[in-house]
């Protein structure tokens, strides 16, 4: 699965985008019909501490699926979004620690 990685009103350096490419291309495992995905990293300005946004698209047939977390750095937002809880996977509603992923038409 190809992952395009981008950050707004900042650079990300090259650890942080090999990380969410792991993370992200990892989702195959659970659901191999995923065809591409996207991350966007931006900064949340409405929070002190726990700022950084991580806003995950993925492309399956028919349909677009989006998450998206905050938390205190971007990695813990990457991980906290894509750790899967495998008894609550479903593949039309993909079922997230804790997090449903949208469904977009």
């Amino acid at each position: 699965m190809k992952v395009k990685v981008s950050s707004l009103h900042f650079t990300a350096d090259q650890k942080l985008i090999d990380f969410t490419n792991e993370k992200v291309g990892k989702l195959d495992t659970f659901y191999d019909k995923i065809i591409d995905g996207s991350v966007v990293f931006k900064l949340d300005k409405g929070s002190d501490r726990e700022n950084k946004l991580a806003e995950i698209k993925l492309n399956i047939p028919g349909k677009e699926l989006f998450a998206k977390k905050t938390s205190e750095s971007f990695e813990k937002s990457v991980d906290q979004a894509v750790e899967p809880q495998p008894t609550l996977f479903k593949p039309e509603i993909l079922i997230f620690s804790c997090l449903i992923w949208t469904i977009i038409f």
